[in-house]
């Protein structure tokens, strides 16, 4: 996912990669209501097997609205990455504006000594074809 439409962002040798879709088919613009899908890839370029154990977003709309959400894993997993490994999953989110950005944090674990840290996921911007087209 190397490209130039992808966010990035790499903490302590693990890659996240982030690229969005607005889905038009599921949103209904005139109601306000605005759908995106993102695919994120996690990549683990360090040295050392890490788990992912729970996840913060910040999401904001372009009103300047933030909702925070917590919670564990992604997508009901707790993926393990060993050295070299790879997870992919897709999600999505809803906004009540044509545009916003989303931001967060993967909370994860080296499992061979217990220490915690945080990953960085990317801002990356959500603009759909029905707003002024502004940079986040």
């Amino acid at each position: 996912m190397s490209d130039p439409g992808a966010f990035t962002a790499v903490t302590r040798g693990l890659r996240v990669t982030v690229r969005t879709f607005y889905l038009a088919d599921k949103s209904e613009p005139e109601e306000g209501r605005h759908i995106w899908a993102y695919r994120v890839r996690i990549t683990n370029e360090g040295r050392e097997t890490v788990q992912l154990l729970k996840r913060t977003w910040h999401i904001t709309d372009a009103m300047g609205r933030t909702q925070h959400v917590h919670g564990d894993g992604v997508v009901g997993e707790q993926p393990v990455l060993e050295p070299g490994e790879a997870f992919e999953y897709t999600s999505g989110t809803p906004l009540a504006t044509p545009s916003g950005f989303m931001r967060g944090q993967y909370h994860m674990v080296v499992p061979a000594t217990g220490e915690a840290f945080d990953a960085e996921i990317p801002a990356f911007s959500l603009d759909s074809p029905h707003g002024q087209v502004t940079l986040n």
